[in-house]
């Protein structure tokens, strides 16, 4: 958590720089972000068969880099697009790791903008992910997970204006995204990873 608020602080810091010195404009339809992006996952399994017996399976939080682009229909319904490239996880069992796996996220989600003419500009969202798996090494390639995972996605947060055009963004999203875990050919688990995401960054609008 500490390194996601250095990385936060640092990223606002570089790019409010940038921003202050940027030609003043009027606000456009389009907006985009950068933010530090803190993945706290849930971590709840199932083990219909009995193979994990007490054990739990647990995927390692995780800070990395999210470019979003928005575009407002009006000054109050907008949608959103959230990139990142793939992130790497560590997987444990029981506390003992065994493995990793990579995975991208692209979300999508309709938005509504409260006060959408003032300095501090709270929103809600909702919409879908698609989340695609790879790179997959458990129990040395014995385990695999399944490779793809469609799920919903809430989502609150809010900009503060700082310029002509630039804000200060933080954003919290919960995103479903769950997968089957094998061993050996045999599903023995569903994974629901679920993560919450906790957002600080900084925008720009055009």
């Amino acid at each position: 958590m500490k390194q996601f608020f250095v990385m936060a602080v640092a990223s606002i810091a570089a790019l409010a720089g940038t921003g202050a010195s940027a030609q003043q404009a009027a606000e456009g339809n389009w907006m985009v972000r950068v933010r530090a992006l803190n993945m706290q996952p849930q971590n709840k399994s199932t083990d219909p068969t009995g193979t994990l017996g007490s054990n739990t399976i647990h995927v390692a939080d995780k800070t990395f880099p999210e470019l979003d682009i928005s575009y407002f229909f009006t000054k109050n319904i907008a949608s959103e697009l959230i990139l990142t490239y793939p992130q790497k996880h560590d997987v444990t069992l029981n506390g003992t790791k065994i493995g990793s796996f990579k995975h991208l996220p692209p979300t999508l989600t309709l938005q509504y903008h409260f006060l959408p003419d003032a300095q501090f500009r709270p929103y809600v969202g909702a919409g879908i992910n698609y989340t695609r798996i790879s790179d997959v090494n458990l129990l040395n390639g014995a385990g695999s997970l399944k490779n793809s995972s469609w799920g919903g996605a809430l989502q609150v947060g809010f900009d503060v204006k700082v310029g002509q055009n630039s804000y200060i963004n933080f954003d919290i999203k919960k995103v479903y995204i769950k997968t089957d875990v094998s061993v050996s050919g045999n599903k023995v688990s569903t994974l629901n990873v679920d993560p919450l995401l906790i957002g600080v960054g900084y925008g720009m609008k055009f």
